[in-house]
């Protein structure tokens, strides 16, 4: 089949590798310059099936009456006069109960140990390089209560396939020495030894080039605006060229893959997804000294920081902003994650040359994506994978290419018109 694929981040690159993969004539619209530069472009570069529990679970409602008013919350609500955010926030809380907690836990695990197995077949196929760690993940925990809440996720997790085990300090360090330097405030840490970290930009770059030599095209600088259905299906999709010029494209099929902005073209067919922004930070420095930076890919549970290696890189993300479609840098929270560096790894960054980013994550209410097909017999969804776009990124993506070629997908996840 002739397939447009709306959006090149790591989502859509990874759906027109497998799709072509699988034969189909591929082409692929984004409206940046190149691929992977907006929400794919400086994540916390976790592949993390460790951190696939729900952001929508039992204590966060808690969380969230604690962190009110405070501006250097992990969780911070701007309400807005926009009907779309009282409504996914209202979804949010519903989540929030423990049996869809559950549910959604199972969905993300699941695909998450599927993504990483297909993610390791296809770097070995093509040779991807993407400053790669598999050392695994720990997650660290200053608060012994939260760290009692962690055993029992960990458990809940390990039941689902995930080996995810709880640690001592001790062993903690031994895995990761640069944690000597925090060693009194820790109480323990989960870890997760087949978890790995890596550049998503640098992999997306990568895999377009492969896609590329495979003939899939790309057409960067084109904005689509409006998908046009006829009865039950899409028609063509407009766009407007970097010119400003009008141009329609049609195909035998589509795939969504444009992370937030996927709800408003979804729209302009009738269809509404159940999508809002959640905005991020990243703060990348070079590092200074050595031994003094990690290695290990960590996940601070106190503060909603992720630390990954990224070669002479040091990546620090995270935080959360329910706040509409700002990408604008707040300075305080840029503060706040530089300062959290240095009290837990003094010396580590040159922190004078540190470089700052905010993304939207593409978030549903439960934090499991939407893939599959549509109502629309020939428009396919593959978004809404908030913070784990890189994680489920090859899963979904192989997944969604089985389902447009008549065939079973090989996870057990909840596809969408399935």
């Amino acid at each position: 089949m002739k397939i447009i694929v709306l959006g090149a981040g790591v989502v859509g690159v990874a759906s027109a590798y497998f799709l072509r993969e699988q034969g189909h004539e591929v082409t692929v619209i984004e409206r940046q310059a190149q691929v992977a530069a907006r929400t794919s472009f400086a994540n916390g570069g976790q592949i993390s099936v460790s951190g696939a529990e729900p952001w929508a679970n039992p204590g966060v409602p808690r969380q969230l009456l604690a962190w009110l008013g405070h501006e250097d919350a992990p969780l911070r609500l701007r309400l807005r006069a926009d009907p779309r955010q009282w409504a996914w926030c209202l979804r949010f809380l519903q989540e929030c109960l423990p049996w869809r907690t559950a549910r959604n836990m199972r969905e993300l695990v699941q695909l998450g140990l599927y993504s990483r197995e297909v993610l390791r077949a296809l770097r070995k196929r093509r040779d991807l390089h993407y400053d790669k760690q598999c050392r695994g993940i720990l997650h660290l925990y200053t608060d012994a209560r939260a760290l009692d809440g962690a055993a029992h996720c960990t458990r809940q997790m390990r039941e689902l396939g995930c080996e995810r085990r709880v640690v001592g300090v001790a062993e903690a360090v031994r895995i990761e020495p640069a944690l000597a330097s925090m060693r009194a405030r820790l109480v323990g840490a989960t870890y997760t030894a087949d978890d790995e970290s890596g550049d998503a930009n640098a992999f997306a770059r990568q895999l377009a080039a492969s896609c590329e030599r495979d003939g899939v095209r790309f057409r960067f600088g084109r904005t689509v605006t409006a998908l046009r259905r006829s009865a039950d299906s899409v028609d063509h999709v407009e766009l407007t060229n970097p010119d400003g010029s009008f141009e329609r494209m049609t195909a035998d099929a589509y795939v969504l893959t444009c992370g937030c902005w996927s709800a408003q073209l979804a729209k302009t067919a009738g269809l509404h997804l159940p999508l809002y922004p959640v905005k991020g930070y990243s703060v990348t420095l070079p590092v200074a000294d050595a031994g003094a930076a990690w290695q290990v890919s960590l996940t601070d549970e106190q503060h909603k920081l992720v630390f990954s290696r990224l070669g002479d890189r040091l990546r620090v993300a995270g935080t959360a902003e329910v706040g509409g479609w700002t990408r604008e840098l707040d300075s305080q929270r840029c503060a706040a994650i530089v300062a959290q560096v240095n009290t837990m790894f003094p010396g580590a960054a040159d922190v004078s040359r540190a470089r700052y980013w905010a993304g939207l994550r593409p978030m549903t209410p439960g934090n499991v994506p939407i893939v599959g097909r549509s109502r629309l017999r020939n428009l396919y969804l593959n978004t809404g994978h908030g913070s784990l776009g890189w994680t489920l990124a090859c899963g979904s993506a192989a997944g969604l290419a089985s389902i447009v070629g008549g065939r079973r997908p090989d996870v057990a996840f909840a596809f969408t018109g399935t």
